[in-house]
């Protein structure tokens, strides 16, 4: 794979072009128009003071008092100007790259979050660290891609510009520095391209695995602490070091030979065309100044067609970076059916009922329910039963459709609430915690505090710092008052069904009938999963799922547990 792949090329204009073409073309144009006009102007300023530093040496050599004094002061006065517009020049390059950045992550979260795409690649192997990619990857790309627009525009110019001096005063080192440079560029391209690419590639991947087993240890601390696993933990977190650790010291090895070729390369420009040009400097047919200026220009061609060469190693990064983003983006723009993992066909209906369905493993392995057929309608709440394994809350994955594998339908209404075992606890505040996942929903404070007291927790607000505090609630809260804020986002919601997971699981029995009867006293349809007796007699229906495939729905009056 070499740096100038035409796949690479695609890749990156795949990625790049919708910002150059859509809605905020004119400010991206405008600004890019203003970073040429400024390169334009360092081409300017650089040849003019390339041509003072031949004067002001040739004055120098001649013995000149005045034209010396004459031609400092005119690099002066252009240098009075020059510095302003490179700083100026760098912060309208990095204006632009924020500008392109907001709108590039803009553009991926947008399609990370739809259709459910963020939990459909968090259980797959196709795509490592979306998130690395999402915050890192494409700060990197587009701060990379200006970087190496500007130096390639540069180069451009500097090519055109410093080639007509060049050739002016010799020939001969226009034709040594277009053999020189043609063969530094293949001998990189040819030793060094495919490895480099490949390793860059492979250390970006390794080092976001081992930053997310970091993140893992902290969000997981307590449990960790609990078992005692610090051991495991550290040796798997120094496993994935040392996974990066080896990849670098491979990729550090690599880079240790293109850089002696580099510097070799860019060092042998010093002395090669003062050798070339000596002789005339000697027998005078050339003033010392002229081999000064021509020099400067020699160096500056030879940096504008020597780009791959002196910029290699960033180059091989960065095309990593883009073969990073482009895998990442192509899952993203996949239809979601094309990921599924099987046919289970979901319709929007003013009931939930389930027709024919049968589910299945998402690697399709194991049938965990077969044939099912029933309906829940509004105030005929159901409570789901069976053994660990049976398939109870997958059945309820499959109703909010993130399991796929099987076949039948599913009927689900708009207005639905799910509420996992293990509660959610957005970061923000304490009205947020309660107003999830409708952040836009107005309630009185009387009345999310008056929630509060009913759930048996009266003096969160005031403990914490009032409804506006924020905090991390997963830490200060514990599991069952975390379940008690989930059951408020029902209450509070008033969805028309509510899909409850456990979701007392971590509450005492007197803490969850007192829920449930709160739950009761709303028109919300209850669907719940348990395995206490006392949660019954709040619902209509019983569905048992009795492993291997096989289930029996039963009225909830006189249903014992086995």
């Amino acid at each position: 794979m070499k740096i100038a792949d035409s796949q690479v090329m695609k890749q990156f204009w795949a990625i790049a072009s919708p910002y150059w073409l859509g809605g905020e073309k004119w400010k991206a144009w405008g600004l890019t128009a203003l970073l040429v006009i400024l390169l334009l102007a360092q081409t300017r300023f650089a040849v003019m003071l390339n041509q003072q530093a031949g004067e002001f040496t040739s004055a120098l050599a001649a013995h000149e008092k005045e034209r010396f004094w004459r031609a400092i002061e005119y690099s002066v006065g252009l240098l009075a100007v020059t510095v302003p517009a490179y700083a100026l020049y760098f912060y309208m390059r990095d204006t632009l790259g924020i500008h392109w950045r907001r709108w590039l992550t803009n553009r991926f979260l947008d399609r990370y979050f739809s259709n459910r795409q963020f939990y459909d690649l968090n259980s797959s192997r196709e795509i490592d660290n979306p998130d690395q990619r999402i915050v890192e990857d494409i700060d990197a790309f587009t701060q990379r891609s200006l970087y190496f627009l500007g130096i390639l525009t540069g180069s451009v110019l500097d090519l055109v510009a410093f080639s007509a001096v060049l050739w002016s005063i010799s020939r001969a080192l226009v034709y040594f520095l277009l053999v020189y440079s043609i063969t530094g560029t293949l001998i990189t391209l040819f030793f060094f391209g495919r490895v480099l690419i490949g390793l860059n590639f492979q250390q970006l991947k390794k080092e976001a695995d081992f930053r997310f087993s970091m993140v893992r240890v902290r969000e997981n601390a307590e449990s960790i602490a609990f078992y005692e696993g610090e051991a495991q933990e550290a040796l798997q977190v120094k496993g994935r070091f040392s996974a990066a650790y080896g990849n670098f010291m491979r990729l550090i090895k690599r880079q240790f030979f293109l850089n002696l070729f580099q510097y070799a390369f860019t060092m042998l420009n010093i002395v090669l065309p003062t050798a070339i040009l000596a002789p005339k400097v000697l027998s005078g047919e050339l003033e010392i100044g002229s081999a000064v200026q021509a020099t400067g220009a020699f160096s500056a061609v030879l940096g504008a067609v020597s780009l791959i060469v002196e910029h290699f190693e960033g180059l091989s990064r960065f095309s990593a970076g883009i073969a990073r983003l482009s895998s990442f983006s192509d899952v993203l723009d996949r239809p979601r059916d094309a990921r599924a993992e099987g046919s289970i066909v979901a319709v929007r209906d003013s009931r939930l009922a389930i027709e024919r369905m049968t589910l299945l493993t998402p690697n399709h392995e194991r049938i965990l329910i077969r044939d099912l057929t029933l309906a829940v309608d509004p105030g005929k709440s159901l409570l789901i039963v069976g053994e660990s394994g049976s398939g109870k809350s997958s059945l309820l994955r499959a109703i909010a459709g993130l399991w796929h594998s099987g076949s039948g339908r599913i009927f689900r209404p708009e207005e639905t609430l799910f509420v996992p075992q293990q509660p959610y606890m957005i970061l923000g505040t304490l009205r947020s915690q309660l107003l999830y996942p409708d952040a836009d929903k107005t309630v009185q404070d009387e009345h999310l505090l008056h929630m509060l007291d009913r759930l048996n927790l009266p003096d969160l607000a005031e403990r914490s710092g009032g409804l506006d505090a924020e905090a991390d609630w997963e830490k200060i809260l514990s599991v069952g008052e975390q379940q008690r804020l989930a059951i408020a986002r029902v209450l509070v919601t008033k969805p028309r069904y509510a899909m409850l997971d456990e979701a007392t699981s971590a509450l005492d029995s007197a803490n969850e009938a007192h829920l449930y009867s709160l739950l009761a006293e709303t028109e919300t349809t209850l669907v719940s999963v348990g395995h206490r007796p006392s949660i019954l007699k709040y619902h209509e229906q019983v569905l048992e799922l009795r492993g291997e495939g096989e289930w029996k729905l039963h009225p909830a009056q006189g249903y014992r547990f086995g």
